[in-house]
């Protein structure tokens, strides 16, 4: 093996950079199989795992694990990018914590410039939902589709909730809770983590490796 290939979602797309890359492995956040498990093979499955194969490209995934992780983890990534410190588990999925509540050095950051720094960490501009205070001390961050853990997030004590896409009932909730909820893209959020993975089983191992970004506005 030679060369290692990053991306967010395993898709006919990514599969063809890969092998323009000659890769050897795939390493993704998410992968091709949900739910109960590997189904029918229809046609567009089959056109992905042809490219795989012609290629001799091996694929490997890991979801929740690139979640929750305190180091190598989107969420615990975000948060230092932000500049947060003390960085703690958050959000039970399954009795595991997924996410991350972290503290900002100083004890806050006016919520514009907080805005500001995601905004640039994730290259896309944020829809906020602006309903918590001016100054924001405790950040709570579940990256991807997380908007079901505001709550959990307001009783953490978190001024600012971040994840990767809004739900239609977030904007009330965030308002009545009395905490900023930011959507900074689900595609966008979960960057981090597998590029970061990849970055340390190329220097570990010796590899060449390559983060393939195929932008989704999602």
């Amino acid at each position: 093996m030679t060369t290692i290939a990053t991306g967010v979602s395993a898709h006919l797309e990514l599969f063809e950079l890969a092998a323009a890359e000659q890769a050897d492995l795939v390493l993704v956040h998410h992968g091709l199989f949900w739910g109960s498990g590997p189904g029918p093979i229809d046609a567009p499955l089959k056109r992905r795992l042809r490219v795989l194969f012609d290629a001799d490209i091996s694929l490997a995934a890991y979801h929740l694990p690139l979640d929750a992780h305190l180091e190598l983890g989107n969420n615990a990534l975000l948060a230092r990018r932000l500049g947060a410190e003390d960085l703690g588990p958050f959000a039970l999925h399954r009795r595991e914590p997924i996410g991350v509540l972290a503290d900002l050095p100083g004890g806050a950051l006016p919520s514009a410039e907080l805005f500001e720094r995601i905004r640039e960490a994730t290259s896309r501009e944020p829809l906020v939902l602006d309903g918590g205070p001016a100054q924001v001390g405790r950040l709570a961050i579940v990256s991807g589709a997380g908007a079901d853990y505001l709550g959990e997030a307001a009783a953490a004590g978190a001024e600012a909730f971040i994840t990767g896409e809004p739900a239609e009932r977030s904007m009330a909730q965030a308002r009545e809770l009395g905490l900023h909820f930011i959507a900074a893209g689900h595609y966008a959020t979960e960057t981090f983590g597998v590029r970061r993975l990849g970055e340390v089983l190329a220097e570990r191992f010796q590899l060449r490796h390559v983060f393939l970004d195929v932008p989704n506005p999602v």
